[in-house]
């Protein structure tokens, strides 16, 4: 067996700092409002498609609005959609007419959009389908809309797959790569999606994408940029990208070390507008999200897909508020953070995040206990704790294995006792900030004749 191959990795030092970013999709499936797939969905072929892209007409697009939006919910950078796999490109590319020019909007649509995020401080990330529904020399496979069109038979897309020539769909995508990474200043994210190579029979990975010659580009024009791991190109990537599932614990490469990762997720089912979708997630359970993914050393990735019209829809901005409503008391938990030491066992429904810069551990409540929260273990540890949302000291006891009270069980020697108020902080997720000793540093926690040292 060949070892891996060793490819020159980008800069996610500010990626581990920031944790937590933006996703937009937003294209011409805006407009059916009914799932960015529609057309792999209702196998839409071209000539039906193209109405959408005739009408496309966002009269009500105002990027800064959007970026506020993003800032003002505590993400630090963002991802976009330049194009996905309907092949429709927002920036003036000039290897496409099927383009944001060519439309009723008549403008570089992602140029606005990369100013506006910009000018608020977020770092910029493109995403770039390496599947193109649209293109003509984009051989046709199990994913593509004609596929799906009359049940076409693998003996007939082979046919028409015969003056098909992915050759040149290939030179076509380096040629818009290099575009998004010349006219388009400092990109910090390249978000491919995605290969499918396991799919049979006729499945895309690597060699039809050209990934390597790829990598190779991207190093040469902007070696520091992050690229994520679906181009099918082991040791090239910089981040591990799970989507719609929230990982139970950090995530390791296939010898157990650990990676860098970002869970990419929806407040809905849907990545695009979808105007009849119901299943939306809670704004609470949103924020658990968040703190779940960088409680297991990953960031979040949450994702908004704008109207055709180009605003935010009010149930997307309703949970971006809650967001930042949150964050506005509890960022210290979430930026500089990552998973707590592993001898830090975390109570019943709480997540714990931790600074190794400040010494500092963040317990995030997700279920409001009665009067106290059990700390396993770590009670000799502590120095300090108190409420992030107002600073408020929460006094401490810690278990030395004599008799309990009426109020606290005899517990394990060790277990730390922190008394809480009786009534739930309004915050969507109470969080305490616990200040730990450095080296052999005594706590000034209150009760400390049960110390253990």
């Amino acid at each position: 067996m060949s070892a891996e191959k060793s490819f020159p990795h980008g800069d996610t030092a500010w990626f581990q700092r920031d944790r937590f970013g933006m996703f937009i999709h937003w294209g011409l499936y805006s407009m059916p409002a009914r799932h960015e797939w529609i057309r792999n969905k209702e196998a839409i072929q071209d000539e039906d498609y193209q109405i959408y892209f005739e009408l496309f007409d966002p009269d009500m697009f105002n990027p800064k609005e959007w970026a506020k939006a993003a800032k003002d919910a505590g993400m630090k950078y963002f991802v976009i959609t330049a194009k996905h796999h309907e092949g429709f490109c927002l920036w003036d590319s000039k290897y496409t007419d099927y383009k944001a020019t060519n439309t009723p909007a008549g403008r570089d649509l992602l140029k606005e959009v990369i100013d506006a995020f910009r000018a608020e401080g977020l770092k910029v990330g493109l995403y770039y389908s390496l599947i193109d529904w649209h293109h003509p020399d984009f051989t046709i496979d199990t994913l593509h809309p004609m596929t799906r069109h009359n049940s076409m038979p693998v003996e007939e897309r082979q046919k028409i797959n015969a003056s098909r020539d992915m050759a040149k769909y290939r030179k076509y995508m380096l040629d818009q790569i290099e575009e998004l990474l010349t006219n388009y200043g400092k990109i910090d994210i390249l978000w491919f999606d995605f290969s499918y190579p396991q799919a049979k029979p006729d499945g895309k990975g690597k060699d039809d994408w050209g990934s390597e010659d790829i990598i190779k580009l991207i190093r040469k024009l902007q070696p520091h940029v992050i690229i994520d791991n679906r181009l099918d190109l082991p040791g090239a990537s910089d981040i591990v990208t799970p989507e719609q599932y929230t990982p139970k614990r950090g995530m390791t490469d296939e010898n157990g070390k650990p990676v860098v990762w970002e869970g990419c997720q929806t407040f809905s089912g849907s990545w695009g507008y979808y105007r009849d979708e119901m299943s939306w997630k809670t704004p609470e359970l949103c924020i658990q999200m968040l703190i779940h993914h960088v409680s297991r050393g990953g960031n979040m990735l949450m994702n908004v897909g704008p109207t055709s019209r180009g605003y935010i829809d009010s149930r997307a901005m309703n949970r971006l508020e809650a967001f930042g409503k949150w964050m506005k008391y509890h960022s210290r938990s979430i930026y500089n953070c990552t998973s707590a030491p592993e001898e830090f066992e975390e109570p019943l429904d709480c997540r714990y995040t931790y600074n190794p810069e400040t010494n500092r551990l963040y317990l995030h409540i997700f279920s409001w206990p009665h009067k106290k929260v059990v700390i396993p273990g770590i009670g000799n540890r502590i120095r300090y704790i108190q409420l992030l949302n107002d600073g408020s000291e929460c006094l401490f006891t810690v278990k030395d294995g004599s008799s309990g009270t009426h109020m606290f069980e005899k517990g394990t020697p060790g277990d730390a006792d922190v008394l809480l108020p009786d009534l739930k902080p309004d915050v969507a997720v109470p969080v305490l900030e616990i200040f730990l000793k450095q080296g052999n540093e005594r706590g000034t926690g209150k009760k400390e004749e049960n110390q253990l040292v």
